[in-house]
């Protein structure tokens, strides 16, 4: 009789918790994958609704969903849909800026036995045909550039590179192109001279490294004018990054090699009053084998780093690196840097920070 008792109590219980689990709400969606095709970059959102049920006993819920980028921005049915009720989920695809093959995901969360369901919808935009604005977005007066920067990028002391900016004229009269504040190491010129309304042409502007005579990330400052008209407010900016090249050296070249050694390569002056001067010693060691050649110390505005006195450094030998910041005119939390070029061919330039915070009185 026991035994019979057991057994009628066990199959009782794994009946209740099968009609428990009947009873849960049951997210079925009619597909789980769409295909928008092809769709034009310039075609405005596209939309897709995905239909689903509850097949459960138990109303459901959709609680959140979400999209894997910001391309695609969903709603659903927000009420509880009863047992047997439809709802849906709107996939929005904006296609603007996206050109190429897209495939994103959606994850729709909810009360159901299955909590968490993955859509997924896919395609091909087909690119836009690119406007001159698009080609040349840089604005100045009566042309349009594709960049206001010539990035000479990385050379060497001794290199002489060359680069160009492709240009167009926006005028309905004829544009003379000329330039002012051009540096002793820099070419430039635009071809042709003289634009004529609609007429595509180049700046073409070369960099003399040797003549440059600097070292590490450099920066000057060109101006465009037309039709010999001065003016300061169109700005090209001329950036460079003289290192030397030590792609030729090999292993043991490199083990003998100098290294600058820091021993801290970030200061945090705490909280100071506004107009107080705070200093500090940065130390840097050579820990190679040969001379270590400090060639450029240059700080970021804010702040001033003094040039050691002795910029070779024997192996073994150490010497500091004074820096002053001024807070006069400064508010609130500080971060300025000291860059340091040296002829450690694994870390020609090194960064310093000084960091803080400056309170009015």
């Amino acid at each position: 009789m026991k035994k019979l008792m057991v057994f009628s109590l066990l199959v009782s219980t794994c009946l209740l918790v099968s009609k428990a689990q009947h009873a849960k709400p049951n997210l079925v969606f009619e597909e789980v994958i769409h295909n928008f095709g092809e769709v034009k970059e310039d075609g405005g959102t596209k939309t897709y609704e995905f239909k689903f049920k509850n097949t459960g006993g138990q109303p459901l819920v959709v609680h959140n969903v979400k999209a894997s980028c910001g391309c695609t921005t969903p709603q659903w049915t927000r009420q509880p849909i009863p047992p047997g009720g439809s709802g849906y989920v709107k996939a929005i695809f904006d296609p603007r800026n996206r050109p190429g093959n897209f495939n994103k995901t959606i994850t729709v969360l909810s009360n159901a036995s299955n909590a968490t369901v993955v859509l997924r919808i896919n395609g091909k935009v087909l690119p836009r045909e690119m406007t001159t604005e698009d080609i040349y977005p840089r604005n100045m007066e009566v042309i349009r550039l594709e960049t206001s920067h010539l990035a000479f990028t990385k050379m060497t002391p001794e290199q002489v590179k060359e680069e160009k900016i492709k240009i167009i004229s926006t005028s309905d009269k004829p544009v003379k192109l000329g330039f002012l504040n051009v540096p002793a190491h820099i070419k430039i010129s635009c071809e042709p001279e003289v634009l004529q309304p609609g007429q595509t042409g180049l700046i073409k502007a070369s960099y003399d490294a040797k003549v440059k005579n600097d070292w590490g990330f450099v920066t000057d400052n060109i101006f465009i004018i037309f039709n010999d008209v001065r003016n300061y407010s169109n700005r090209l900016t001329v950036s460079a990054s003289i290192e030397e090249d030590f792609s030729a050296w090999d292993a043991n070249m490199m083990k003998n090699a100098p290294v600058a050694t820091f021993t801290e390569k970030s200061w945090n002056f705490g909280q100071i009053k506004q107009g107080d001067v705070v200093k500090h010693q940065f130390v840097v060691k050579n820990s190679g084998k040969k001379e270590l050649i400090i060639r450029k110390v240059k700080a970021s505005c804010g702040c001033t780093a003094i040039k050691p006195a002795k910029t070779i450094l024997a192996p073994g030998e150490s010497t500091s690196i004074a820096a002053e910041f001024n807070s006069r005119g400064k508010n609130g939390r500080q971060t300025k840097t000291v860059r340091i070029v040296t002829n450690d061919p694994k870390n020609t330039t090194v960064t310093l920070m000084i960091t803080g915070n400056v309170a009015i009185n």
